[in-house]
This record gives structure tokens, sequence and C-alpha cells, in this order.
């Protein structure tokens, strides 16, 4: 199911920061926060944005948050309303649920109440910053699970003006160019014809091992 609308609650540099970057994207999205301060400096970048204590049950129904595609638990420093919120979002019917974790025993309470995708940010920095540091055309990396990976990938000068079709990286690697972002903006599930072009990037999806070999031959 595709996600067109996003509830933020926890409007920290993380909450904050994705949900600029799902509004810019064009996605709806209403942040949630207790600090009157931040949703005032907000109000102007995000769809709805309102002061709300997100562990008040009947708040959080009366904001209708259960109309939501996804639900995001961004609550930076307090555990016990960062698992309450998430039980009311499952509660109140969410279809999906994800949540930030400070510990890993966080973590894995979250993950014993159902949420359905626990992220840490700061660990997860720096599995991406691992990975573009050891591949230099590595510019984004999003681990989809243990196998699955999402990876931006810079288009090399070998590469220019060569078609998908002719690069063929289904049949070669098993990994597939789900978008191509170039300077005039993103082609998004691109065709055979469509043209790899230096310094544009490459999305693609794929195992770990069928990225890593497809950067070995063919970016290097």
């Amino acid at each position: 199911m595709k996600m067109k609308s996003f509830v933020i609650i926890g409007l920290g540099r993380f909450g904050t920061s994705l949900a600029k970057e799902l509004v810019i994207q064009g996605y709806e999205v209403l942040g949630i926060d207790r600090d009157e301060h931040i949703i005032d400096s907000l109000s102007e970048y995000l769809t709805h944005s309102v002061v709300a204590d997100s562990t008040d049950e009947e708040v959080l129904r009366s904001l209708g948050v259960r109309n939501f595609d996804c639900g995001v638990v961004a609550i930076g420093n307090d555990i016990q309303a960062s698992i309450m919120t998430a039980i009311l979002l499952k509660d109140l019917g969410v279809k999906k649920v994800v949540a930030k974790a400070l510990t890993e025993l966080h973590g894995r309470v979250l993950e014993k109440i159902g949420v359905d995708r626990v992220i840490y940010p700061e660990r997860d920095m720096g599995v991406r910053v691992a990975h573009q540091l050891v591949s230099p055309n590595l510019l984004d990396f999003i681990e989809l699970s243990k196998d699955y990976t999402i990876a931006e990938l810079e288009v090399p000068s070998k590469l220019h003006g060569v078609t998908l079709a002719e690069l063929n990286l289904r049949a070669k690697y098993g990994c597939s160019i789900v978008a191509l972002r170039k300077s005039d903006g993103v082609n998004i599930a691109p065709t055979a014809s469509d043209v790899l072009h230096e310094k544009d990037l490459m999305v693609i999806i794929g195992t770990n091992a069928e990225i890593e070999r497809f950067e070995r031959e063919e970016l290097f």
C-alpha cells in the first residue's frame, strides 16, 4: 500500500526533519508536539500542526489519527510517552506505526507491542556513513531488511549514454533501478529506453550482494 498521509508525533530534530521532507515530497503531514513554540515555528511548513498530549487517547481520537496511512512516533527523550503513544496508535487503528527507539531495550519493547517498524536514527546513520565511506559512488543507503537494500548511486562516466536496456541490470545482477534523479527532477519507474547520464543518481533496490556486485563490476 502506498503511504499518502502521515502523522508525526514528537517534533525534535529527527521528527522535524522527517516531517519537512515528507511535505517537500508532496505528502500530507500532521505534526503533533507538546511544545507550543515548536508547533508555532513549524506551522507554515506542515500541512497541519497541533499542540497536544499524544498519551491522551481521546485527544488522538479527536484528531482523527486513525485516518492517516502511517503514524511515526518520534518522541525524543520520554520512553514511557513513546511506548504509550505507540500503543494508542495501534489501538486506534493506524494502518502502519513506525517508532524511533532510544535504546535496544526500548526497541524490543516497541516490537513486542506490535510496532510495524522500529528505527534507530543514530545507529542507522552510522551504518549509512560506513557504507558511503567505503563506496564513493554510494550517496545514500537504506536497509529494508537484513538482506534487501535501497541504494542511491551516482552514474559514473563509463555509463554515460547507456540505456537501461543496454545496462540490463535485472538480468545481469538481479537488482532494479526504480528511479532516476536528474538535475531537472526525478523519473519514477524509468523505462528501458531511458538513458543514463554522468552524475545522474540511480535509485536501486535489490539484495546487498546484488548491489555490491553491480558496484564492483560497473562503477569502478
